[in-house]
Order: C-alpha cells, then structure tokens, then sequence
C-alpha cells in the first residue's frame, strides 16, 4: 500500500471522531431538554453541567482534527 494512500484513510478514519463529537453534542441537548420539559424547575441546576458535557464533546472532536490534520501534513 502507498504511504499516502495509508495518510489519507488515517486520516479519514481519524475525522469520524469530529462527527462522532457532533452526535454526541446533539444527544447532549437533547436529552437535556427533554428532562427539562419534564422537570422544569431542576433545569436551571442542569443547564450548567450540559455545557460542561457538551465542552468536552468538542474538545474530543477538536482532538479528532488535530489528529487528521498532524496525520495529512505533518507525517
């Protein structure tokens, strides 16, 4: 195989986890607002901790790129 065919699909491989990050942000609010509408007094408690889920489900997709990016032009 090509080393630059095997940069490419690592490459690719590695850019799912951006989309993975994506689902799992949309799960996120989701489920919260869901609880929400269900308790709407306790929202205002869960708001806070669903930004701090939702961080860190960027922060591994912003990983994820990092990742896809060192692989395309670095190695």
């Amino acid at each position: 195989m090509d080393p630059a065919a095997a940069k490419f699909i690592g490459a690719g491989l590695a850019a799912i986890g951006m989309g993975a990050a994506a689902i799992g942000v949309g799960l996120i609010f989701g489920n919260f607002l869901s609880g929400a509408l269900r308790n709407p007094t306790a929202s205002d408690a869960q708001f806070g901790r669903a930004f701090i889920g939702a961080a860190l489900a960027e922060g591994l997709g912003i990983f994820a790129f990092l990742v896809a990016i060192l692989l395309l032009f670095v190695l």
